[in-house]
């Protein structure tokens, strides 16, 4: 057992549908390949100060294959103590393929077209029952068993909106020993985006989030949105706050933990050979011309089309800026086996088509689109943007954003919806864009180029310092200390509410940057 002056540490578990790690079987044994996102980045440092447990999913053969080879048993990794399920094949397709994506996704971001989808089916509910439900009382089952026979304070802490059902679950098995502390990655809308849902996943899904301790958003608006959404299904009570909310008994926080990315990591990869070597060859393509950016995955929510749009009646309105500007979009595949995801694709590609037939001349084509997964290649882009459009419909946070204003050498401007998360805690410095108005973001695009130098100086250095400030592991630390403030809290007095501190919710609502209205 871990003793740090006198007292246990606590043990944190990460829950969450893919793992930090990838496995490839070759004759010689299993090749590891370590995921690159946030979170992982996030954990390598949470790691040096905690003992952590990450419990997700076998996502391939080759993962099963080494799961199975070590009997299921938690495996050190990196440094990284690693539990991998292996929910039934059919039964991940239904928990993955239907309700996770697209029915709660879509939900969320509020896409469905409502007069024609969705229609809940009876493959709807074999999904939910049969698929979401078992393979979320897996992981909570996993849980359990990992942390069975430990003395130490446990903190769980289950990942976004495939694991809702895990709250529940683990209750039933531990507990109160336990803090969980789910966190939402993407957008929480408010209650009538819900009512797609049917009653009884609607209440079940709620009311296990609810037995957590405290939930985690990306912005004080999706936790108030979670709060009413609470109040309007289940009758929970907020008396009053707007970070907080009361059911069965349990006093549950709505808390925002604004997500970031790791700044020390993204500005190593900025200055290596082959981060220059891409920046040489997009600046051969290029030349003198500016560069208005988009790198984003080709999903509906990012809204990819209405950009397009907004650019050629900048060429249209503006035809100062024929052959002065290129637009260039990184896309990066997502969902393609969806047939939604298909469709927008061609419709961008036809767009593109249509304002380089248009506008083209021999020297000049405004739109070029590359469709592929090169990260290294999207950070020397973002390094040389004058214009970085980023206008989602609906996003948790965006970290596009935050990436390109940390590595911008160009003072460029960044354009950014007032529905990214991120448009919270930059909106001071960004030129604002409403993602539905097409004339209004090419407006946008006109006052970013004809910017004069010193105010994009200004800009771009403010925004730098924000993103600077709070990076990745500010973001996970935030959540750790409050759910150990609360495990010290119940230690010393078990009838103190887990609820964060006034004090603590006001900081993470202005952290958010969300008004009190």
């Amino acid at each position: 057992m871990a003793v740090k002056g006198g007292k246990a540490q606590p043990l944190i578990v990460i829950a969450s549908n893919r793992g930090p790690f990838s496995f490839r079987k070759r004759k010689s044994g299993f090749t590891v390949e370590r995921g690159a996102g946030g979170l992982v980045t996030a954990l390598g440092a949470l790691a040096e100060h905690h003992e952590v447990l990450w419990v997700a999913s076998a996502m391939s053969n080759d993962d099963r294959k080494w799961t199975q080879q070590n009997g299921g048993r938690v495996q050190d990794v990196e440094g990284i103590s690693l539990k991998l399920v292996e929910p039934n094949l059919e039964n991940y397709e239904g928990y993955y393929n239907e309700i996770a994506n697209p029915l709660l996704w879509f939900i969320q971001h509020q896409l469905w077209d409502i007069p024609r989808t969705p229609s809940i089916t009876d493959k709807t509910w074999k999904a939910w029952e049969e698929g979401y439900k078992p393979v979320n009382e897996l992981f909570a089952q996993a849980i359990a068993d990992s942390i069975q026979g430990t003395d130490r304070p446990v903190i769980v802490l289950p990942q976004d909106y495939h694991l809702y059902m895990v709250p529940h679950y683990l209750r039933k098995l531990v507990g109160e020993r336990v803090q969980i502390q789910p966190f939402i990655h993407i957008p929480w809308p408010g209650p009538d985006a819900w009512r797609i849902l049917p009653k009884e996943m609607r209440d079940s899904i709620l009311s296990s989030l609810l037995e957590s301790d405290r939930v985690g958003f990306q912005t004080a608006k999706d936790a108030f949105n979670f709060v009413q959404t609470c109040r309007f299904y289940l009758g929970a009570h907020a008396h009053g706050r707007r970070d907080a909310v009361e059911y069965n008994g349990r006093d549950v926080g709505a808390v925002a933990y604004p997500i970031s990315i790791d700044v020390e990591k993204l500005r190593q990869i900025a200055d290596e050979k082959i981060t220059q070597l891409e920046r040489s060859q997009l600046h051969n393509f290029i030349g003198d011309r500016a560069m208005i950016l988009r790198v984003d995955r080709i999903e509906p929510s990012k809204n990819i089309l209405r950009g397009m749009q907004a650019y050629r009646m900048l060429l249209e309105q503006h035809p100062e800026h024929r052959g002065r500007v290129q637009m260039f979009c990184l896309l990066v595949p997502s969902r393609m086996e969806v047939d939604q995801y298909q469709d927008y694709l061609s419709e961008i590609m036809t767009e593109a088509g249509l304002i380089n037939a248009h506008y083209s001349d021999s020297f000049w084509e405004p739109v070029r689109i590359v469709v592929g997964d090169n990260y290294t290649r999207a950070i020397a882009a973002m390094q040389m943007y004058d214009v970085l459009l980023v206008n989602p419909i609906a996003d948790g946070m965006n970290l596009v954003a935050k990436e390109g204003v940390l590595v911008n050498r160009k003072n460029g401007v960044l354009l950014l919806s007032e529905y990214a998360g991120a448009f919270y805690e930059l909106a001071d410095y960004v030129l604002t864009v409403p993602p539905f108005d097409v004339y209004s973001t090419s407006e946008a695009m006109h006052q970013a180029l004809t910017m004069p130098i010193a105010e994009r100086a200004q800009r771009a250095t403010a925004l730098r310092e924000i993103v600077t400030r709070k990076d990745v592991r500010y973001w996970f630390d935030s959540q750790v200390e409050d759910a150990l403030r609360a495990l010290s809290s119940q230690s010393s007095s078990p009838s103190t509410s887990s609820t964060p501190s006034a004090k603590k919710s006001a900081v993470a609502a202005k952290a958010s940057g969300a008004s009190s209205d």
